[in-house]
């Protein structure tokens, strides 16, 4: 398996942490695309797949619905999304992907997080480029695909780890590739479940678990901030036993 799976699979039961912020932030992207792109599903692509991964959450439709109307009213918050760059303990390189309507409130709290934890955030290009981005996108293949020749037919559309599971299949892709992603998926009759964007580490480091827990204890505190959507790191993951 790829590093990619692996990183899913290390992630899957950590990310989020409690559902009540879980529903918060999805919400906060969600406010973001219809802004940018209207309240119309149909005619908007990013909130479209922002609702299939908000319903694979289990965020209630009514949560969802407050969101884009939320978006709609004059007065709504104005969020914007700003990636934090630092180095957290013992040299481990962070991005903290942020939802904010107030910058100078959430580089503060930011900043005060990492130094709270023996880091110290950085200026921005400091540590972004150990990090390739990439898309995921979970999908129900159409009635009667045959698996090999619909992994080549993505292939094509720029995908580079092809995981067929038991609920469904996942694939990754360079972020660049997300939009002929979609499409293809749409235009193909296939049931898209989620569609993301993550920063996967090109390399990791190994610590042992001392390290790892202050780590933790960084990654922890970044992700109880309300702004804070997703934050990634290139510690390396202990093996499952």
């Amino acid at each position: 398996m790829g590093r990619a799976f692996e990183y899913r699979k290390a992630r899957k039961l950590k990310r989020w942490g409690h559902m009540a912020r879980t529903f918060t932030k999805l919400g906060k992207e969600i406010e973001i695309a219809v802004k940018a792109g209207g309240p119309d599903p149909s005619g908007n692509t990013r909130l479209r797949i922002l609702i299939q991964n908000a319903k694979a959450e289990n965020m209630p439709k009514e949560n969802i619905e407050r969101a884009i109307k939320r978006a709609t009213e004059k007065d709504a918050a104005d969020y914007k999304q700003v990636i934090y760059e630092g180095y957290g303990p013992h040299g481990i390189a962070f991005l903290v992907e942020t939802a904010t309507d107030n910058t100078n409130r959430t580089v503060a709290n930011v900043r005060m997080h990492f130094n709270k934890c023996g880091g110290a955030l950085g200026n921005s290009g400091s540590v972004a480029f150990m990090f390739e981005h990439k898309c995921i996108f979970k999908f129900h293949a159409p009635a009667g695909a045959d698996l090999e020749e619909l992994e080549l037919e993505m292939i094509d559309c720029g995908v580079e780890e092809f995981y067929p599971e038991e609920d469904g299949v996942t694939v990754y892709a360079p972020y660049e590739s997300f939009g002929a992603i979609q499409k293809w998926l749409d235009e193909h009759g296939a049931e898209i479940v989620s569609g993301e964007s993550v920063y996967l580490p090109a390399d990791t480091k190994e610590l042992d678990a001392e390290g790892r827990e202050s780590v933790e204890r960084l990654v922890e505190r970044l992700e109880e901030d309300d702004d804070v959507t997703n934050v990634y790191h290139n510690m390396k993951e202990p093996e499952e036993e």
